[in-house]
C-alpha cells in the first residue's frame, strides 16, 4: 500500500513553480499567503536554479528549503566555503512525514559533492537541527540600555579621539559597507560573507514587501579620515505624560573594526535627543558594549540565545582551516549517523598550522559531529560536553586538552540573520 508520504515529490523548484513555493513559504512562516507580483519580482533575486527545493503533493507546494553560497570565518581568519540554509518550512497539513529530512539529505549531499566544508543556518527552533548533525557554534546577546542611567555626559558633542560621525544614506552604505564588513570578517570567527544582494536588501534598494521603513545610517571616521564603523538604526515615537519623550533607538546592525569606532557609535546612539533607551540588536555574548558605559549595569541583557549552527561536512578541511591556541595532538572519534563526516582523525596542532589525518589509532575523545561543530569555532568546552554526557574521554585529560587546543580568548560571533 502506498503511504501518503510516498506520493509527495521532493525536487528542485522551477521558475514556473516559484510563485507557489513562495505561497508555501509564507504559509509556513504564518504570513499572509498571497504573494504580490512586486514582491515576487524582488524575491526572484534569490532564485538560483538547483538551490531551492520544494515538496509537492498533487502539484501543490507543501514544504520549502533554500540554500546559497556562503563563506564563514574560521578561527585565525580563513574563509571556509559553506552551504547556507534558509527558508525552511513545512505546511501544517504535512508535518511529521519526513519532508524536511528528505530535503536536508538532498541539499547536504549536494553541498558535500560541491566541496563545501560546512553547512550553516540560524535555527528558528532549538530541537530541530541537532538530528541532522548541526551544533550551535555561536551565541548572541541583545542589550537594552537605560540611557539616563548610563552616567554619560548629556553635553557630548562628538568623539574625543579626533574622529567624527556623519549621517549618510543607503547609497553611501552600499559603497562603504562591503569593504568595512570584509575587514571585520577577516578577524571575527563566526562572521559570514555578505553578497551585493544583502546590501541592497538591507538598504531598501530591493524590497520584499511594503513594510520597509527607511532607517538612519551613521558612519564613524577616524582622525585620519578612515571609515571604521557603520550603524543602521530606527527610532520609535513614544511620549509619556506631560509630553515627556520616551523614545527607543533600535539597532539593525552595527559594524566597528576598532574599539574606538564601537565606542563612538554607541556613545552617539546614547546622545540622540529624546532617546531614553537603546536596543543593541544581536551582539557577541562578550561584546564590549556594557563597559563603554560609566555604569555598566545600565545595559542589561534582554535576550541571549544560540545563533549560528554549523554542520561539518569535511572534518579534515574544517580542522586544518583554523588556527590553535597551543601545540599538541589529539585523536578524535567523530560519530556521524548520516555517514557524511564520521571517522577517526588525528589532529596535530602547531603555532604555524595544523594537520588532520584519518587514523586507526585508539580514540582519545569521542563525540558527535554536532558536538565537534560546537567546538570548531572555539566557543564550546569539551569539558562541559563531557560533563553533559555528550563527549566521552577514552584517555583521561583528553577533554581538557581539547579545550586548550580549540577554545578561543574571545567568543565567536555571527552578526547576520539569514
Amino acid at each position: 500500500m502506498t503511504s501518503p508520504a510516498d506520493r509527495i515529490d521532493v525536487h528542485a523548484v522551477t521558475e514556473a513553480e516559484y510563485a507557489d513555493w513562495n505561497r508555501a513559504l509564507n504559509t509556513g512562516f504564518l504570513r499572509e499567503p498571497t504573494v504580490t507580483e512586486d514582491v515576487l519580482d524582488a524575491r526572484r533575486n534569490q532564485f538560483v536554479p538547483g538551490r531551492l527545493l520544494g515538496a509537492f503533493d498533487d502539484g501543490r507546494c507543501v514544504a520549502t528549503f533554500r540554500s546559497f553560497t556562503q563563506e564563514v570565518t574560521a578561527v585565525g581568519g580563513a574563509f571556509v566555503p559553506a552551504d547556507a540554509i534558509s527558508n525552511v518550512t513545512v505546511s501544517p497539513t504535512h508535518r511529521r512525514r519526513g519532508l524536511l529530512t528528505r530535503m536536508m539529505a538532498r541539499d547536504l549531499a549536494a553541498a558535500k559533492e560541491r566541496g563545501d566544508v560546512v553547512a550553516t543556518l540560524i535555527a528558528a527552533e532549538y530541537p530541530i537541527y541537532g538530528r541532522y548533525g548541526f551544533g550551535p557554534a555561536t551565541w548572541t546577546s541583545e542589550w537594552t540600555i537605560d540611557v539616563p542611567r548610563t552616567g554619560l555626559d548629556p553635553r557630548w558633542a562628538g568623539p574625543e579621539d579626533g574622529g567624527r560621525i556623519d549621517l549618510v544614506d543607503g547609497e553611501d552604505v552600499r559603497k562603504l559597507g562591503p569593504e568595512l564588513h570584509e575587514r571585520l570578517r577577516r578577524v571575527q570567527p563566526g562572521a559570514v560573507s555578505r553578497s551585493e544582494l544583502w546590501w541592497r536588501i538591507n538598504t531598501g534598494a530591493v524590497r520584499f514587501g511594503p513594510a520597509w521603513t527607511e532607517p538612519f545610517y551613521a558612519v564613524y571616521r577616524s582622525a585620519a579620515g578612515e571609515v571604521e564603523g557603520l550603524v543602521s538604526y530606527q527610532a520609535d515615537d513614544k511620549w509619556g505624560d506631560a509630553k515627556q519623550p520616551l523614545n527607543t533607538a533600535t539597532v539593525n546592525w552595527l559594524t566597528g573594526v576598532t574599539p574606538a569606532a564601537e565606542r563612538a557609535l554607541w556613545r552617539y546612539l546614547c546622545s540622540i535627543d529624546w532617546i531614553t533607551r537603546v536596543k543593541s540588536g544581536w551582539r557577541a555574548p562578550d561584546d564590549l558594549l556594557p563597559f563603554f558605559l560609566p555604569d555598566a549595569r545600565a545595559a542589561r541583557i534582554t535576550t541571549q540565545a544560540d545563533w549560528l549552527w554549523v554542520r561539518i561536512l569535511d572534518v579534515v578541511r574544517a580542522l586544518e582551516a583554523r588556527t590553535y591556541g597551543a601545540a599538541g595532538s589529539l585523536v578524535l572519534e567523530v560519530v556521524d549517523r548520516d555517514g557524511m563526516a564520521g571517522g577517526r582523525y588525528r589532529l596535530e596542532a602547531a603555532q604555524d598550522g595544523a594537520s588532520c589525518t584519518p587514523t586507526t589509532e585508539s580514540a582519545e575523545l569521542v563525540l558527535g559531529v554536532g558536538e565537534l561543530a560546537a567546538l570548531w569555532l572555539g566557543d564550546e568546552s569539551a569539558l562541559r560536553l563531557a560533563a553533559l554526557g555528550r563527549a566521552g574521554e577514552e584517555r583521561a585529560g583528553a577533554a581538557r586538552q581539547a579545550d586548550a587546543l580549540l577554545r578561543t580568548s574571545r567568543r565567536p560571533w555571527c552578526p547576520d540573520l539569514f
